[in-house]
């Protein structure tokens, strides 16, 4: 059996368009050697590198692990090599894995022929083979060199483990902490979705703005892998302490059910006392020092802040052409009742933003997200 190495190649995978957003994020959280590269972010680290950045990164949609490379020209080469990594660096004997393999460029091209040899060299070795194991081995065929990557996070990170109920069409919570970044939220500032579904976007705002552990309330593939010291990861857990200030982050919908859902989100995340979600349309949504009946208990004199949501769009609900006319009465709302705050709109429709009337700034670049193309549209204060 090989000795466990302790230093690898880290690879946060980003969403394409935010890869800039990632990087930032991950220079901000102090890990070594960062470097942009097509697909995510690199950098440098140990074990306790990889179980921080699954526990902290926001952004990032899983961290894989880079555990070795070489090259191999035909299925014969990549057998023998297999059959000789140490597997064992990284992976306990026994361990149940489930084999992802990629072919681009290279004259290995059958990717079900590359990973049964693979799958050969693992059960040589003593590992199982299993299409629901909680270990991905991802390996990637690129030119007729092989690399080798662990996924260390199993699920995908977007799953918080505190938010079960979504509503329809939901914001994935990487995007929206990513979105977030994007629109110079930085924590300080009071936050507004008057569409906010399950509540997306204040919860990751309020965890945000305290410095909250994405992953605190999950658990991680990496849990099974060699180098796991289970002492050692509790102890990086930091306690969710919520420092009790007066609510910051609102939501309000039209859909009441929506509404149950974020207050029962917010409940399990340990932060309903920061969150406040209103049930009535964006038309009626003012400012948290607005009229009664609306969201209230924001900061004296009603700082302005950011007005962030992910609107109704052709491809995603509805027809777009029917659209129009929401997006024009929520440019009205904002434009009449947010003098101050700062507006940031997600959809796949450019005419959609237009319709708003809402003087954005140059266009972001386009994020993929369910088939469809969004980008964050956003303005300077109103």
């Amino acid at each position: 059996m090989s000795a466990p190495i302790d230093q690898f190649e880290i690879f946060a995978v980003a969403p394409p368009g935010l890869d800039h957003v990632l990087l930032a994020e991950i220079r901000d959280l102090k890990f070594a050697s960062v470097t942009a590269i097509p697909g995510g972010i690199s950098f440098k680290g140990g074990w306790a590198d990889i179980w921080r950045a699954n526990l902290e990164l926001r952004g990032a949609t899983r961290i894989l692990m880079r555990i070795g490379s070489f090259m191999a020209f035909h299925l014969a080469q990549l057998d023998k090599r297999a059959m000789k990594f140490p597997w064992g660096e990284t992976l306990p004997i026994g361990l149940a894995l489930k084999v992802e393999v990629t072919c681009t460029g290279s004259k290995i091209y059958h990717d079900k022929a590359a990973a049964q040899r693979i799958e050969n060299a693992l059960i040589s070795a003593g590992y199982a083979i299993s299409a629901k194991a909680d270990v991905s081995l991802k390996v990637r065929i690129d030119d007729n060199r092989v690399t080798l990557s662990l996924d260390t996070s199993g699920d995908s990170l977007h799953k918080r483990g505190h938010k079960q109920a979504v509503g329809k069409a939901p914001m994935r919570e990487t995007l929206a902490s990513l979105f977030l970044r994007q629109a110079g939220f930085d924590g300080s500032e009071p936050v507004f979705d008057p569409m906010c579904g399950s509540g997306t976007f204040p919860i990751e705002a309020a965890e945000m703005a305290h410095k909250l552990q994405p992953g605190r309330t999950r658990g991680f593939a990496f849990e099974h892998l060699a180098g796991f010291d289970a002492d050692a990861f509790e102890a990086m857990r930091r306690p969710a302490a919520i420092a009790k200030i007066p609510a910051q982050f609102y939501g309000s919908d039209r859909d009441a059910g929506a509404i149950r859902m974020a207050r029962a989100n917010a409940e399990r995340a340990g932060l309903d006392d920061l969150c406040t979600f209103q049930n009535h349309s964006f038309t009626e949504a003012r400012p948290p020092s607005g009229p009664p009946g609306c969201p209230s208990g924001g900061p004296p004199g009603g700082l302005p802040g950011l007005v962030i949501t992910n609107p109704p769009y052709g491809g995603r609900i509805g027809n777009k052409h029917m659209l129009h006319g929401l997006y024009a009465g929520l440019g009205d709302t904002l434009r009449r009742h947010f003098p101050g705050w700062r507006a940031a709109i997600i959809t796949s429709e450019p005419s959609l933003a237009k319709s708003t009337g809402l003087p954005f700034k140059a266009k972001s670049a386009p994020v993929p997200h369910g088939g469809l193309k969004i980008r964050l549209f956003q303005t300077d204060p109103l």
